[in-house]
C-alpha cells in the first residue's frame, strides 16, 4: 500500500497521532483560577460525556525525542489530565508557531449553539445528556432550543456569526419582523452586541413597532423621538462609515500612483521653474499631493493638523 504524499505546502501531517499527555509539554503556564472558571468547567463537562471535539495541535520538539510542545488545546489536554486520561489523539503541525492556529478560532456564536442543540434534540439525544455536555441546566437547554421562536428569518441571518448574546433575542422577540431587521442591523453596523445597546434600540422604538406595546410607553414620545432622531443620526453615519470603507483601498491606490508621478515630475528642475513661473498654485497643489502620507484631510507630510 503506498504512503499518501505530503503536499509541499501543507503545514501539519496529514494522520493525527496518539501520544502519551506525559509527552506534552506545555508553552505557557496554566492560571491558578483557571480551573474554577466557566469555561474550563464546560469543557471538562464536555470531554467527559462525549470525549474530544477538536484534537489539540502539538509540535515535535526538536531538542528531546518523543516529546511534542502544544499549540492548541490546553484546556482540554488539562481535563483529560483531570479525568485520568494517559494518552489523546492530535494533530501534528509542521509549523513551531501556535498563532497560525489561534488567528483562526471561531467563537461558537448563540444562533450556532442553537442550531447545534436544534439538530441534536431533532435525533433524539436527550436533554440531560446535552446540558451535561454543555454544563448547563436542562432548563437554560430548553431555553436556548426555543431562542429564535418569534425572530424573523431576516434578524437570524444577520446575527447568525456574531457574538450575540441570549438575552439579546429576548429583547429582540418584543419588537415586530420589520424593527427587528432594523435593531439587527444596528447591532452589527456598530459592532455592539451588549444588552444595554439592545434595551437603547428597544427603548427608541414606537410602540406601533412593538407586539405589545404597555401603555405607559405610549406617554413618552418625547424621549423615544429624540432617540429615534439620535438613532437616525447614526445609521447615516454607518452608511458614510462604509462607503469610506469599500473606496479606501481605490482611492488609496489612485494616490499612491498619482504621487509616483507628481514625484518624477518636480524632480525635474526646469519643470517646477516652469510651474512657479506660470502656474503657481498648481505647483503648491502638485507639492501638498506629492507630501500627503494619509487620506485624511487632517494629516500631511509636515504633520499640521
Amino acid at each position: 500500500m503506498r504512503q499518501q504524499a505530503q503536499p509541499r505546502d501543507a503545514r501539519f501531517e496529514l494522520k493525527s497521532r496518539i501520544i502519551s499527555i506525559s509527552a506534552i509539554r506545555s508553552l505557557r503556564p496554566l492560571g491558578s483560577h483557571v480551573k474554577q472558571t466557566q469555561k474550563y468547567r464546560q469543557i471538562a463537562a464536555s470531554v467527559q460525556a462525549v470525549g474530544l471535539v477538536e484534537l489539540p495541535v502539538v509540535v515535535p520538539a526538536a531538542e528531546a525525542p518523543n516529546s511534542y510542545y502544544l499549540l492548541d488545546g490546553q484546556l482540554r489536554i488539562e481535563a483529560l489530565r483531570d479525568l485520568g486520561a494517559t494518552e489523546v489523539e492530535c494533530i501534528i503541525s509542521l509549523d513551531d508557531e501556535a498563532y497560525t492556529f489561534n488567528k483562526r478560532i471561531s467563537r461558537l456564536a448563540a444562533v450556532q449553539e442553537h442550531h447545534m442543540i436544534a439538530r441534536a434534540v431533532e435525533r433524539g439525544v436527550p436533554e440531560e445528556r446535552i446540558a451535561a455536555a454543555l454544563n448547563l441546566s436542562v432548563s437554560t437547554i430548553r431555553q436556548r432550543f426555543r431562542m429564535l421562536d418569534g425572530i424573523c428569518p431576516e434578524a437570524v441571518s444577520l446575527l447568525s456569526d456574531k457574538p450575540c448574546p441570549t438575552i439579546v433575542f429576548n429583547i429582540l422577540k418584543r419588537m415586530k419582523p420589520l424593527r427587528q431587521i432594523q435593531a439587527a442591523e444596528l447591532l452589527v453596523g456598530q459592532n455592539n452586541y451588549s444588552s444595554g445597546f439592545a434595551k437603547s434600540i428597544l427603548a427608541a422604538t414606537h410602540h406601533d413597532q412593538l407586539l405589545a406595546p404597555k401603555a405607559a410607553d405610549q406617554d413618552r414620545d418625547g424621549a423615544r423621538e429624540q432617540i429615534a432622531r439620535l438613532e437616525r443620526e447614526l445609521e447615516a453615519t454607518q452608511k458614510r462609515t462604509r462607503f469610506v470603507e469599500d473606496t479606501y483601498g481605490d482611492d488609496n491606490l489612485c494616490l499612491t500612483v498619482a504621487q509616483t508621478y507628481l514625484n518624477r515630475l518636480l524632480a525635474k528642475p526646469r519643470l517646477v521653474q516652469w510651474l512657479s513661473a506660470n502656474h503657481a498654485d498648481y505647483l503648491v497643489e502638485f507639492q501638498s499631493i506629492a507630501g500627503l502620507t494619509s487620506l485624511s484631510p487632517e494629516v500631511n507630510a509636515r504633520g499640521e493638523r
